[in-house]
């Protein structure tokens, strides 16, 4: 589990296309120290595997499904991404519970810069519209945001100086695309809710 509090700004340095998957090799010193084979480290807001670890760096390996889903296949190498380990047992919860699991892409609309924080707006696409509510958590890109307006197709967020400074959307222009998680809690209340209700006497009715 992930907290959308990312650690590093890390670099893609190879990307070597598979026949239905991709290998990436990725630099992040931070994100490295202490890594062994088989851990988990978000990238983008995606929880990959590492694979393979060597001087402040690591690769995974990413299956279809993934680049389907996800904006990760559009990364080369030189792409700036956001990188994020674990949350420790009993560690601080800075942002909101975060899966690693994408749930869609959309894509930069506008930015609004003011003087301490610019107003951005995402696309959202129609299967996520009913997850999305005002002042809701979002993750963008693998950064746990507080949602400011939520549209039928768009969603708005502000960012602080630091996110801008220390994240990947501070590079983000129009019409490039972003990783969307929405809040599983929300996902697991609509499927119970789905299927049935629980009266007072505690007994569920199917």
């Amino acid at each position: 589990m992930f907290t959308g509090i990312v650690e590093e700004l890390g670099e893609v340095t190879a990307v070597e296309k598979l026949d239905d998957a991709s290998r990436f090799r990725l630099r992040g010193p931070v994100v490295t120290e202490g890594a062994k084979h088989g851990d988990s480290i978000a990238v983008n807001g995606v929880c990959l595997t590492v694979v393979d670890l060597g001087e402040d760096e690591f690769t995974a390996d990413v299956m279809a499904e993934t680049l389907d889903r996800s904006s990760l296949g559009a990364l080369v190498a030189g792409s700036r991404v956001n990188l994020e380990r674990p949350t420790a047992l009993g560690g601080r919860l800075g942002g909101h519970i975060v899966q690693g699991h994408v749930d869609g892409t959309g894509h930069i609309v506008e930015r609004k810069v003011s003087e301490n924080w610019e107003l951005v707006t995402v696309s959202l696409p129609a299967g996520l519209t009913r997850y999305v509510v005002e002042k809701g958590s979002i993750t963008v890109d693998g950064v746990s945001l507080t949602v400011v307006d939520a549209g039928p197709d768009f969603f708005t967020i502000s960012l602080i100086p630091t996110t801008l400074a220390l994240t990947t959307l501070g590079l983000k222009e129009p019409g490039d695309p972003v990783n969307l998680e929405v809040d599983v809690l929300a996902k697991y209340v609509e499927r119970l809710l789905a299927h049935g209700t629980v009266p007072a006497s505690g007994e569920p009715v199917a």
